[in-house]
């Protein structure tokens, strides 16, 4: 399977005064097309990034990401105990993909995935799969974990990375569109 990019539709998801399309986390129209592939992906967790090229007019794409724990569990599962309804990995030719929009200028704002019929919480798999020898990989991002419950999204919460904790923390309050 392929990836799929995904821009907001024109006038979706716009801008309230002061807000940054470059720094924000998931506009409206983003976050429904996050909540649909959850939906659609369950009893799978499903996972997918949000890039921004920060220029003048600045672009937006989601990634929705093929999630291939599956495959990697079936084919070792000693070294993959996990399967995709507890964990994710994203397809390499998505992480390519992913690589080719950063040397076109883009930066990744928001990691995603989803929890299955458990809450919206960054455990500790999330936490280590973030770090590169105890540093984040992308420092400036946002995660979002997307919690699924029985088929329906129950949760959503963001984290970031505290440089002075040294942990991600959550961020209380947040709404699409900021």
């Amino acid at each position: 399977m392929r990836f799929r990019l995904f821009q907001p539709s024109p006038g979706a998801g716009r801008l309230s005064p002061g807000a940054d399309s470059r720094t924000m986390i998931l506009t409206p129209d983003e976050y429904a097309r996050i909540q649909a592939q959850a939906i659609a992906e369950y009893p799978s967790e499903c996972c997918g990034v949000v890039m921004a090229r920060p220029d003048s007019a600045p672009d937006r794409l989601l990634l929705a990401c093929r999630n291939i724990q599956d495959e990697l569990h079936s084919k070792d599962p000693k070294r993959h105990p996990r399967d995709a309804r507890t964990a994710y990995y994203i397809d390499p030719r998505d992480l390519i993909a992913m690589g080719r929009r950063e040397a076109q200028g883009f930066k990744v704002l928001t990691i995603y995935h989803s929890h299955i019929d458990a809450g919206a919480y960054f455990s500790p798999t999330d936490k280590h799969n973030a770090l590169i020898d105890g540093e984040p990989a992308y420092p400036e991002a946002s995660y979002v974990v997307v919690s699924v419950m029985e088929g329906r999204v129950a949760e959503t919460a963001v984290f970031r990375w505290d440089a002075a904790l040294r942990d991600f923390v959550q961020l209380n309050g947040w709404k699409p569109g900021e």
